[in-house]
């Protein structure tokens, strides 16, 4: 199986680049599922409803939140009734949404993305791992489905190694989003799963982590509130990572980087 996470959309540069690559990548890789953080898709903070429509529509099977899942209040009753979108299933109890989505392809093999948010310099919610744990005691790779990936949205990258090295050998990727920059240890875990530390994001990269360098550059020097953030709107790169997996086991057979466009170096698999 083929497949292509994306990390954070951040703002209209990423959002739309996403939206105009995603139909191309399906083709050129032959992908099989595309998973997408949206999470700051909106102004850099949240997702609007007709956003998450417009990333379904360019052929996105699954797309993920994280700490920004509620700041468009719209989202709420969407995320209630679309599957498809999800938020760390780490909530407590009762939040709105789901943490988990098994989709069923066309040709049949069955795909489970999971996102869990980590709590180190984060918001002090449930136990990632063990709201993981509870998930996969229900799936099993390889058995009740061909592919699982696990997203992780987390500040440190010390939880995010943790992270996929506790659920190493039962997923076929982990891969981690929130930090806006991509990390270049792409690998295969001892026990078959492939590993990023951070996809990265998607958007200009002629920025602070996706936001206009004044207003952002300004409140370290001041160490006071200043402008309002606002996105940063320059060619955008798109950034992900490229996961083929083993039909038969479920394990990956290799992961690759994805930069697309936009100001960093370029790096595409070649089947």
């Amino acid at each position: 199986m083929r497949i292509l996470v994306l990390g954070d959309l951040m703002g209209r540069a990423g959002r739309e680049a996403a939206i105009k690559n995603i139909p191309e990548l399906r083709v050129k890789l032959k992908l099989d599922f595309v998973g997408v953080n949206a999470e700051n898709a909106s102004h850099g903070f949240g997702l609007g409803p007709d956003m998450a429509d417009a990333l379904f529509a360019a052929g996105t099977d699954v797309i993920t939140l994280g700490n920004h899942s509620w700041d468009r209040r719209e989202i709420i009753p969407y995320i209630a009734r679309e599957k498809r979108l999800l938020r760390p299933l780490n909530y407590p109890a009762g939040t709105p949404g789901q943490g988990a989505a098994l989709v069923t392809l066309a040709d049949g093999r069955k795909v489970l993305l999971a996102q869990a948010m980590g709590r180190l310099y984060m918001e002090p919610l449930d136990c990632p791992f063990r709201a993981t744990e509870e998930v996969l005691s229900r799936h099993k790779l390889g058995v009740t489905t061909h592919a699982i990936l696990l997203d992780i949205h987390a500040e440190a990258t010390s939880e995010k190694m943790a992270y996929a090295h506790a659920f190493d050998g039962r997923v076929s990727g982990v891969t981690g989003t929130h930090t806006h920059v991509p990390t270049a240890d792409q690998q295969i875990l001892p026990g078959g799963t492939a590993f990023q530390a951070d996809l990265g994001m998607c958007g200009d990269y002629d920025s602070v982590i996706g936001m206009q360098k004044e207003p952002a550059t300004g409140r370290f020097i001041r160490k006071m509130p200043g402008d309002k953030l606002t996105p940063a709107e320059g060619p955008a790169t798109l950034c992900g990572a490229f996961i083929e997996t083993d039909d038969s086991t479920g394990l990956a057979r290799r992961i690759e980087p994805v930069r697309l466009g936009g100001r960093l170096s370029q790096a595409m698999p070649v089947l």
